[in-house]
């Protein structure tokens, strides 16, 4: 049966290359199209698509308030449309925040110079994101998450790499959450962890990440005793401003990683789009180019089979929502090492992908919802 799609774009060249290129797929039928959020709307109660593809600046409501609205009547997968500049990444981070599911620069020739890669990359988004559990028959909006209980800060520590944060920091603003899914995530499959000296948390993830990484971090106390690196498949563009992001949302301390960074206590480094990230035993993080032969840049296999040599069984791994199985092989070696092995649930996953990898390769000590994932670190870090 093929994907029903809704193009929305006030642009009516781009609205008929999406289409076009869609339409070229025998498994993709475009639907219908928009010039506006309003008619995006209307639009979608009324043909009932299994994937809504969105702009963001248009005449009379945006993508982003579209997207709200959508959630709230007729929830649908939504495929943004994004400007691969600081302001995009902005832009695209609240859409996702909003209940998009994933994203596309605007521009194609951003993606590829090959019109086949680009012509692929499309229709292999819009079927999997129509698959994702962003649609649901029971939908509430996203709920606030609640920022957890003051922790008491430590002593300025001697690192300077980053300062750390002051008693006084506000509470984290309030993060939302993804959507429920349509299996309930009321209880976690795996008992609540056991306590060990972690020295690493490593967490990778794909479509769906940026907003369960704010679900997991924004639950972790100032004073988290072991130094966290996040990889999160996304461009160049964008990881700085979703660094900075998580940096205002959470009581730790979060940048964008730069060759040369220590790893200490309560700091979060995240890999720079189009690049690799590898950590070596004095706690160093390496940051290479990005090779060309691998998928992923930033790839999840790459740090945690650097964290793998260089920590040997003081890893806490975290494999969270994402399309395909990057992460399994790096998890497999930690798993070798005597590392520890967590996956998110299907329930709350929005694209199944990396955390069914693990899972099926028998590599999970512990499958946890994603309401869980942070409070479940905390107990065993702290």
């Amino acid at each position: 049966m093929a994907v029903k799609v809704l193009v929305v774009d006030d642009s009516g060249f781009f609205r008929r290359r999406v289409s076009e290129i869609l339409s070229a797929d025998p498994s993709i039928q475009v639907v219908g199209t928009a010039t506006n959020g309003k008619e995006a709307i209307d639009q979608a109660l009324a043909l009932k698509p299994d994937v809504i593809t969105m702009d963001y600046e248009m005449p009379m409501m945006d993508g982003i308030t579209a997207v709200r609205h959508i959630m709230q009547r007729c929830p649908t997968p939504v495929l943004m449309f994004s400007s691969l500049t600081h302001e995009g990444a902005r832009v695209t981070l609240d859409a996702l925040d909003a209940g998009a599911v994933d994203f596309l620069p605007k521009n194609f020739e951003d993606i590829s110079r090959n019109p086949e890669k680009v012509k692929q990359l499309l229709c292999e988004k819009v079927h999997s994101i129509s698959r994702s559990n962003r649609r649901f028959s029971a939908y509430s909006a996203p709920a606030p998450v609640a920022a957890p209980a003051p922790a008491p800060t430590p002593a300025a520590s001697s690192f300077s790499s980053h300062s750390t944060h002051a008693p006084a920091r506000p509470a984290p603003a309030p993060v939302h959450a993804p959507a429920p899914s349509r299996a309930s995530t009321a209880g976690s499959s795996s008992p609540a962890p056991k306590r060990k000296a972690y020295k690493l948390l490593a967490i990778g993830t794909s479509t769906g990440g940026p907003v369960a990484l704010q679900r997991v971090l924004t639950q972790l106390p100032a004073n988290f005793p072991a130094p966290i690196v996040l990889i999160q498949h996304m461009p160049a563009a964008f990881t700085k401003a979703f660094a900075e992001r998580l940096d205002k949302l959470c009581r730790i301390s979060v940048k964008e990683a730069e060759d040369g960074d220590i790893l200490r206590p309560g700091l979060a480094l995240l890999a720079p789009g189009g690049k690799q990230m590898m950590i070596d035993g004095r706690g160093a993080v390496k940051i290479l180019p990005g090779d060309e032969r691998l998928n992923y840049k930033p790839c999840v296999d790459i740090t945690f089979g650097s964290a793998a040599k260089s920590y040997g069984d003081k890893v806490l791994a975290v494999v969270l929502t994402g399309m395909g199985a990057d992460g399994r092989e790096g998890a497999r070696l930690l798993k070798q090492g005597g590392s520890s092995i967590w996956a998110q649930d299907e329930a709350s996953c929005v694209i199944y992908g990396m955390p069914m990898a693990i899972v099926k390769a028998d590599l999970a000590d512990a499958v946890y919802s994603l309401d869980d994932i942070g409070k479940h670190i905390v107990e065993a870090c702290i």
